[in-house]
């Protein structure tokens, strides 16, 4: 994701854009000039008052003294990583009026623009600007324009820029005022996982936000929502409260709801409370050495065989057999194999088939594939009496197709085929089927910053791929242990980044799965939260089984944190979560090799 300027695309397309605008020049002339009663509308454009009224992405920005363009104070915002550094407010505005956005600033790629016009947005950028150099461009607002977004960024993976002095003239809006709050909340009839909710329009109001338990949940621009990760047989607490400009109005009268009985996860509801979830290299040899299924200690309650791998990466038939004996001398029969798996399920134990892994790409784009898919892991999941199914995509496995935007209703046809083919995996077998997920953390939370290939198309098309499937597949999945290694920095709930191998990283990353959060920071697309029980944190067993290993006593720093709220460090989680079911590792055989201390420490632990 690390870039060092524009790309080709971009830098040619903004070229013929700045030759456009200059051949054109006799048009800026005509454009509606300043009348008495304009009057420069942005607030804090001096950034006197620090940044009061401006929001930097990744709080990127800061007010600096030096270097000012004038008065006393500038504002600064440094790109990091995937971040560009956008710094924005929300100015009002009148329909049907012409404006004219200015600012001073300097630093190398630094833009200025306007979104939400009604009409055409508008930017301009300068590629260097060692002095003060002045950006200006001119917009007219749509026939029903009351807001404009009026920002500068700057390009990744370049220094810092700077921007003063910013000016936004023409014809002051309308005061805005809060919204009323809004009447006539009701529930809708339950499910075991979640809550229909609606409630009467407000006028004013741009956008709602729904809270449970006194807690934000999501947010919508409708007059429904469903709250969903609810637990079963539970009863619920809503309000929901009316957004705009202005702000948030209070919070209405409260409604309950009680979820349904069931569906508690699928296949999960015979787990211990807290589980240790490990990868048995049942397939395939390494530097560990092959471990027989009759060999795994009584601390793992999960057992996911590596791997089933597709016949080639757009089949959809998966295969799975066991080390050949020239590669792993101690290998098991097949028959012995399959009796340490029965007597492993007589223990309470749970075996799956994990499907993909770094070399197993599988890509369901035809409904062929998909059914391939069904028919060839039911096969494996009958032949070796298992009991379900683990989802290891990694790689180029899950991408979006540009245009496929929002999670909630998926497009691209190897999420949408996925998704229906372990809907059928699991009608086929009923509650008891077990489902986990191990994706890695490109595919989940760094959809809080980016979503597929984005407003430009120029994003990695893989970013926050899993969402849509996790979201889709909630009810029916027992647990999600997302890979918190071989991992780049990834953003928090707090807008910092986040770098694995300590506490710190594990708090952040999973508080996210737990909280839910808004996807490529869309406050209209939350991604809910899952239930704590459906969480396991995922780790390497050893410094030589991936990157980002992490100490047991730091492993024990992160649990304390999350179940109950000491040992939390610098980041603040937005709940306690005692029930977190617990961890997952690559990998038993990596584990055994290094003595047992990654389930040795989760035994010490909870008490195992």
């Amino acid at each position: 994701m690390e870039r060092t300027g524009p790309p080709a695309r971009m830098t040619g397309l903004l070229a013929a854009f700045s030759a456009a605008l200059l051949a054109v020049g006799g048009l800026a002339a005509t454009a509606p000039s300043a009348s008495a009663a304009d009057a420069d509308v942005a607030r804090n454009g001096t950034f006197e008052a620090g940044l009061t009224g401006w929001n930097c992405t990744g709080g990127s920005g800061v007010a600096v003294s030096t270097p000012v363009h004038g008065g006393t104070s500038a504002l600064k915002a440094t790109p990091a990583g995937s971040d560009n550094a956008k710094c924005s407010q929300t100015v009002t505005v009148k329909p049907n009026s012409a404006y004219t956005l200015s600012a001073w600033v300097q630093g190398s790629y630094v833009y200025l623009g306007a979104e939400g016009t009604g009409t055409t947005d508008v930017s301009t950028w300068t590629q260097s600007a060692g002095a003060w150099q002045k950006l200006t461009t001119t917009f007219r607002t749509g026939a029903s324009t009351t807001s404009v977004k009026v920002y500068t960024h700057g390009w990744y993976g370049t220094p810092a820029y700077y921007a003063d002095d910013l000016t936004l003239v023409g014809p002051g809006g309308d005061p805005v005022v809060l919204p009323a709050v809004p009447a006539g909340l009701r529930a809708g009839t339950p499910t075991s996982s979640s809550v229909p909710l609606s409630w009467t329009a407000v006028t004013g109001a741009t956008g709602y936000n729904v809270y449970r338990g006194g807690a934000l949940v999501l947010s919508a621009t409708g007059t429904s929502a469903t709250v969903t990760g609810l637990t079963a047989s539970t009863a619920y607490s809503f309000q929901v409260t009316a957004t705009n400009e202005a702000g948030e109005s209070a919070k209405s009268a409260a409604v309950s709801a009680t979820t349904t009985a069931g569906g508690g996860g699928g296949g999960g509801s015979d787990l211990p409370a807290h589980a240790l979830v490990g990868y048995l290299h049942s397939s395939f040899a390494n530097g560990s050495g092959y471990t027989r299924m009759a060999d795994v200690p009584d601390s793992w309650d999960v057992i996911d065989l590596a791997f089933g791998e597709p016949t080639s990466v757009t089949s959809g038939d998966i295969r799975f057999s066991l080390c050949p004996v020239t590669e792993c001398p101690n290998v098991e029969s097949v028959a012995e194999f399959k009796a340490a798996i029965k007597a492993k399920q007589a223990a309470g134990k749970k075996v799956l088939i994990s499907i993909g892994g770094q070399n197993g790409q599988v890509q369901l784009a035809t409904t062929a594939a998909r059914d391939t898919f069904v028919s060839s892991v039911s096969k494996i999941i009958d032949e070796y009496g298992l009991d379900g199914l683990d989802i290891d995509f990694e790689g180029h496995s899950l991408s979006l197709n540009t245009g496929d935007t929002d999670f909630r209703s998926p497009t691209t046809p190897v999420v949408v085929n996925l998704i229906s083919a372990v809907k059928s995996l699991k009608a086929k077998y009923g509650e008891k089927f077990v489902l986990t997920m191990a994706p890695e953390t490109f595919f989940v939370q760094l959809g809080y910053q980016y979503y597929g290939s984005g407003p430009w198309g120029g994003q990695d098309p893989r970013a926050g791929a899993y969402l849509p499937v996790i979201h889709a597949l909630r009810d029916d999945l027992t647990l999600l242990h997302v890979q918190d290694y071989n991992s780049g920095s990834i953003m928090g709930l707090d807008n910092q980044y986040h770098s694995m191998g300590g506490a710190d990283f594990h708090i952040a990353m999973t508080d996210m799965l737990l909280t839910g959060f808004p996807v490529a920071g869309d406050q209209s697309k939350i991604f809910p939260g899952l239930r704590p029980d459906q969480v396991a944190i995922g780790l390497p067993a050893s410094t030589q089984a991936g990157n980002g290993h992490t100490s047991p006593a730091e492993v024990t720093k992160a649990l304390n944190c999350l179940t109950k709220k000491t040992d939390c460090g610098s980041y603040a989680t937005h709940g306690t979560w005692s029930g977190l079911r617990g961890l997952m590792t690559w990998s038993v055989n990596w584990d055994r090799f290094n003595n047992w201390a990654f389930s040795k420490n989760f035994d010490a632990y909870f008490g195992g």
